[in-house]
């Protein structure tokens, strides 16, 4: 915003990358914290171990007594250990370039209405390649584990594009750049799936290319 800050804290499911409760604050109290965790907690049940950084918001009584009281483990990252929390650091990332900076956000109430938007899209229609093309709501409802560190044997470097979803505007734009797609069938690649190849050109608006079948 151009005066002040906000901050954002989620919860989130490590196995399947669901956000399960946000929260957003004008000050670093562990108030909006702890909101975000009870509601988690309500709304999902307790997991066997949660992990944080150090953040005093994370550290403080308030925080950890609402998870042993849960009978929760508490996990939390080493210091320098910048990879314990990689997931949610992905997620800030993905957040800031597909959300943040594509709007002019002047208060709270039009951050709220921005970041709600966007998780409620990365949490049901946004798929995951490391959880298979599944969203990461069909990953937690899902009855298949998830294996988290699993690795395709044959990466395949192209975009895959699911025959039972639409492309989404939020999903392909690129700030003053117009995507450009054709179809095709690289030799060698693991999947018999079909593919998107994208290209930009210079500059102009995010627009969407015509339907196709494939």
């Amino acid at each position: 915003m151009q005066r002040g800050f906000l901050y954002l804290v989620a919860i989130m499911g490590w196995a399947s990358r669901f956000v399960l409760a946000w929260r957003l604050s004008n000050t670093l109290d562990a108030g909006f914290c702890t909101d975000a965790l009870d509601e988690a907690l309500a709304r999902y049940g307790a997991p066997e171990i949660f992990n944080t950084d150090q953040g005093s918001q994370f550290t403080g009584f308030a925080f950890t007594g609402r998870l042993r009281e849960a009978g929760i483990r508490i996990s939390m990252d080493g210091r320098g250990r910048c990879m314990d929390n990689i997931f949610i650091e992905r997620l800030w990332r993905s957040l800031k370039y597909e959300a943040v900076y594509l709007h002019e956000i002047a208060d709270g109430l039009t951050a709220r209405r921005v970041i709600g938007e966007w998780i409620g899209f990365y949490n049901t229609e946004r798929p995951h390649s490391a959880l298979g093309g599944r969203t990461p709501a069909e990953a937690y409802r899902g009855e298949t584990p998830v294996e988290m560190w699993a690795r395709r044997e044959t990466p395949c470097p192209h975009l895959h594009r699911r025959s039972s979803s639409k492309i989404d505007s939020r999903e392909f734009w690129r700030p003053e750049k117009q995507p450009e797609y054709t179809l095709a069938q690289p030799s060698g690649c693991p999947t018999n799936r079909g593919h998107l190849n994208r290209t930009y050109s210079a500059k102009g608006p995010a627009t969407l290319p015509a339907p196709f079948e494939l």
